[in-house]
């Protein structure tokens, strides 16, 4: 950045001021000497304080030039011409354009994220401190050939970049900066999930493999025998069928979740249904199914992606709860604070169960992520329940509120967008 009008001015006027009090300090001295006057000491002094403040303003003016050195001169930004840095502009992924020295002559918005908002006339290393990056630059100003590093910027939250470096006939090296954080954790999330499905089938496989080399064998004579190893391989292959049915439901829930529904719903009349088909597994485990009496709470949805909602958090519910325990379910209303609409109508699902750890409930709705893996496993548990609910809810645009305490149960809410004239009815 240039020296400011103000600034040269001040500076040019402490100049003259010094120089002619100084030449006034060097008459008054002369004429001191002739008339032998006793005023020589004082001529002298002044003499020393012109000179001070000329040795000041030298100093001032090297002070001032140190500080507006880091900075590019105002011919450099001209580089990029007015109606290039409007088109850079549009473009929606961090990029630079730097000059022969390592300086940022334009920025545009989208880099902001990365390198701060008054990048531009920096060096590329006081704002970017990516070695990798910047040894990148270095060759592609040394030889001209194109480059793309990956790096990786740790804080505040870990992200993954790539970055396409150019040069241009003119010397300018241009810097394009990709984010490839969401396409990272899509690749980390599909490793683990075809890892996970993997792990899932293979011990229910394996069972079945080794007890019908064990029928073949030496228990093929053996009655009792037979029918217990067929009564393990029954429960193995339901196992493995309601995971392939799990996984079809997922893949196709996720395939139609950027489709809205259109219907109209009630919630009640669905969870009172969803109840209905789990009866006798309640009854199974001495639980008791408590629905609130309420009147019909009409929402946007898909009734079957919303019985299957249902109907997964309440077998939850039964399975995780204490035997012999109630779930309890209730409905209610809740304005969205800051958005016109109806609000949301909500069930609010509570078990008396042994609680979740407060660290495991973010993790509950990841694919085959279970607190307690054994018993999971031995209430015939896929892992995919939840990711189930949290996808169908996505295409609903509601969402799904865990709440729960060590010892005192949980309490699984599901909120979905409600309609505006039955609120009006309701209220």
């Amino acid at each position: 950045m240039a020296m400011s009008e103000a600034g040269r001015s001040a500076l040019d006027g402490w100049r003259r001021g010094s120089l002619l009090l100084f030449a006034l300090a060097l008459s008054g001295l002369a004429a001191a000497i002739f008339a032998g006057s006793a005023s020589v000491s004082l001529a002298a002094m002044v003499i020393v304080v012109a000179a001070s403040g000329l040795l000041h303003l030298a100093s001032r003016r090297r002070t001032l030039a140190a500080n507006t050195a880091p900075h590019a001169p105002a011919d450099e930004m001209s580089a990029v011409p007015s109606a290039a840095r409007s088109i850079l502009e549009c473009v929606d992924e961090p990029l630079l354009v730097l000059n022969r020295t390592g300086r940022i002559v334009f920025a545009n918005r989208s880099s902001e994220a990365l390198v701060g908002g008054d990048a531009e006339r920096k060096r590329i290393s006081a704002v970017l401190r990516t070695p990798e990056v910047l040894e990148a630059i270095d060759r592609v100003q040394e030889c001209g050939d194109p480059e793309d590093v990956a790096f990786t910027v740790l804080v505040p939250v870990q992200h993954y970049y790539e970055a396409h470096i150019a040069k241009d006939r003119t010397g300018l090296v241009v810097l394009r900066v990709r984010d490839l954080t969401a396409i990272r954790r899509a690749e980390e999330l599909r490793a683990d999930f075809v890892a996970n499905a993997s792990h899932e089938l293979r011990t229910p496989l394996a069972a079945v493999s080794g007890f019908i080399d064990t029928l073949r064998g030496h228990a093929k004579d053996d009655a009792p025998a037979r029918e217990r190893f067929l009564g393990i391989m029954s429960v193995e292959a339901a196992r493995m069928r309601r995971l392939i049915e799990d996984l079809l439901s997922l893949t196709r829930i996720e395939l139609n979740e950027h489709n809205p529904p259109s219907s109209e719903v009630d919630v009640v009349a669905v969870v009172r249904d969803a109840a209905a088909v789990l009866a006798p597994l309640a009854q199974a485990d001495r639980t008791v199914l408590t629905i609130e009496p309420h009147g019909p709470l009409h929402v946007i949805g898909d009734r079957d992606e919303l019985t299957q909602v249902f109907q997964n958090l309440l077998h939850n519910a039964v399975k995780y709860g204490r035997e012999g325990s109630e779930v309890q379910v209730r409905f209610g209303h809740m304005e969205t604070p800051g958005k016109a609409g109806a609000g949301l109508f909500y069930a609010a699902i509570h078990d008396q169960g042994e609680g979740i750890p407060r660290e495991a409930i973010p993790r509950l709705t990841e694919r085959f992520y279970r607190v307690d893996v054994k018993r999971s496993r031995e209430r015939g548990g896929t892992g995919l329940g939840l990711a189930i609910v949290k996808h169908i809810l996505n295409r609903h645009q509601g969402k799904l509120l865990i709440e729960s305490m060590p010892g005192e149960g949980s309490t699984f809410t599901v909120a979905l967008p409600a309609v505006r004239e039955t609120v009006t009815t309701q209220r």
